[in-house]
């Protein structure tokens, strides 16, 4: 929750940090593709390195660029600075998400699913108090009141010592498998190559639409709708509250009826809501903002999980690869809708990006996981 409530921060003061440095959107978007990329590029290796060789204290590490990254984001003299500030964020979340995923899993008793929507449930309440610390304390009191923030992030390196010290406890047990629904045996490496490969893509969708809201919520609603900045955060709010809601939904229907269906509704099922959206009202923009985040953020616990299914052994490895694809397709979403924006209009970008859930479809081509699912069908 305090990970990534300091990196919606970021997301929620663009307006003013385009103000105070008079950014471009394309500018605005770079931000996000810089600590985003940084994760992106970062995380995968961490979690190969810690599936050989775990590191039980690379959580409160990571918590501590966090927090070298939000202090430094307060003080900021220059556009330059902002993106370092944004690059040790980025890199925070790259030594703290291949472990912190593997610690969720160890502690799920067996229940993968509900223990990563739970975990994800913690991410995503993180990112919707960002917007809302935001408009009560840094748009009022501006660029400086960030470090504010950072008894929060102190508290948490305290609290992830803890954690640190039971995982180096308990590293040692073997892993449980036996909730394990997915008869590897069955799939060929082409198989499993062709669903990860799958995966990528719908992580690609979701994440890419994801971005258009999380960077350019706020300049929509001001420019369609001619709301203040408080209010347009306070509408980013809402939204996130939305995708933690709807985070804590997937895991534990997917443990029940399987990955698949789950994937198949929140990803291919929020396409109405998303092509409806550019062209709704104010009232209505909060609703469907809202529905579209309860919607599509269900599918990446389940998504994670199917991943990690179908490569057992690798659960570091499997959660850098997709927490980093991931941040990677947020920041290039962010850089290139940006730039769309700059030579057409935000309003656009939403047109757009109505169309990507429709890649949903793809999810035909994942084998089932779920051991009903699979009940009677010839291997």
């Amino acid at each position: 929750m305090v990970n990534d409530m300091v990196q919606s921060l970021i997301l929620a003061i663009y307006p003013i940090l385009k103000g105070d440095f008079h950014l471009s959107f394309a500018q605005v978007g770079l931000i996000t593709l810089t600590y985003q990329l940084t994760a992106s590029l970062l995380q995968p290796l961490v979690g190969i390195y810690t599936d050989r060789r775990p590191q039980p204290y690379s959580l409160p590490i990571g918590m501590g660029f966090t927090l070298t990254g939000l202090l430094l984001l307060s003080v900021a003299p220059s556009f330059t600075v902002v993106l370092a500030a944004a690059s040790l964020v980025g890199a925070g979340s790259a030594i703290f998400h291949p472990e912190s995923s593997r610690i969720a899993r160890m502690a799920s008793g067996g229940k993968h699913g509900m223990a990563q929507s739970f975990f994800q449930l913690g991410g995503n309440a993180g990112s919707a108090m960002g917007p809302l610390l935001a408009a009560a304390l840094i748009a009022p009191f501006g660029q400086r009141s960030i470090a504010w923030l950072a008894p929060v992030a102190l508290v948490g390196i305290v609290v992830l010592m803890q954690v640190s010290q039971w995982y180096l406890q308990h590293r040692r047990k073997p892993a449980s498998h036996a909730s394990m629904s997915l008869d590897i045996a069955t799939l060929s490496r082409r198989k499993v190559g062709t669903a990860i490969g799958v995966l990528l893509l719908l992580i690609f969708s979701k994440y890419f639409y994801l971005a258009s809201i999380g960077s350019f919520f706020t300049f929509y609603l001001i420019d369609k709708f001619g709301v203040s900045v408080q209010r347009a955060q306070l509408h980013l709010f809402l939204f996130m509250a939305a995708v933690a809601l709807g985070s804590l939904i997937g895991g534990p229907v997917g443990d029940r009826i399987g990955r698949k269906p789950v994937i198949w509704v929140s990803i291919l099922g929020v396409a109405p809501f998303t092509l409806v959206l550019p062209y709704a009202d104010l009232f209505w923009t909060g609703v469907l903002s809202m529905v579209i985040g309860i919607t599509l953020s269900s599918a990446f616990s389940a998504i994670l999980v199917y991943a990690q299914e179908l490569i057992p052994g690798k659960i570091g490895m499997v959660s850098g690869l997709f927490f980093g694809f991931a941040f990677g397709m947020g920041g290039l979403a962010a850089a290139v809708l940006g730039t769309l924006a700059d030579h057409t209009s935000i309003d656009f970008v939403y047109r757009v990006c109505g169309f990507l859930p429709l890649l949903g479809a793809i999810a035909v081509f994942l084998p089932s996981t779920h051991a009903h699912e699979a009940a009677g069908r010839t291997h």
